[in-house]
């Protein structure tokens, strides 16, 4: 089961604004509803370098590393997990000069369907139906978080 998922919210504040808060990783905390605490994994920031997000649910507990994929000041910001296969990220499209589009997206392929298989066996497909319910409820509370942060 491969899937996508984005949606997006104007904030009122220069793509410049919103980049430096969504490619600091260290600040997710403040508006993932799974993921409480990140730091950086080494001194490398940018494409290459590597995090450890620490998430909760109410059934469990876990941690990931991240590579950043792709960091373009003021246009996008994506990392891949692990070896799940799973892509997120935030693109900005700027409005005007005051307000910028901030898309937030995941994508889940076929490597990740790969390892699911390999580490859930039969159970697979209702381990990836899990991430995929959390992800669509999760990303539009993210979103309007991070512009409440934002505007601040």
């Amino acid at each position: 089961m491969r899937y996508t998922l984005e949606d997006s919210i104007d904030i009122h504040r220069s793509a410049a604004d919103v980049y430096a808060v969504i490619s600091d990783v260290t600040r997710t905390g403040e508006w993932s509803q799974q993921c409480h605490t990140v730091e950086w994994v080494g001194p490398e920031r940018g494409v290459g370098a590597r995090f450890a997000g620490h998430n909760r649910t109410p059934t469990r507990e876990w941690t990931t590393t991240s590579q950043v994929t792709v960091a373009d000041p003021g246009s996008r910001f994506e990392w891949t997990v692990g070896t799940s296969g799973t892509t997120w990220g935030y693109r900005l499209e700027p409005i005007d000069d005051a307000t910028t589009r901030l898309t937030e997206y995941t994508a889940f392929t076929g490597a990740g369907e790969e390892f699911f298989s390999e580490r859930f066996g039969d159970d697979a497909d209702n381990q990836i139906q899990i991430r995929l319910t959390a992800a669509a409820t999760g990303i539009g509370p993210t979103l309007a978080q991070i512009k409440r942060i934002v505007e601040a």
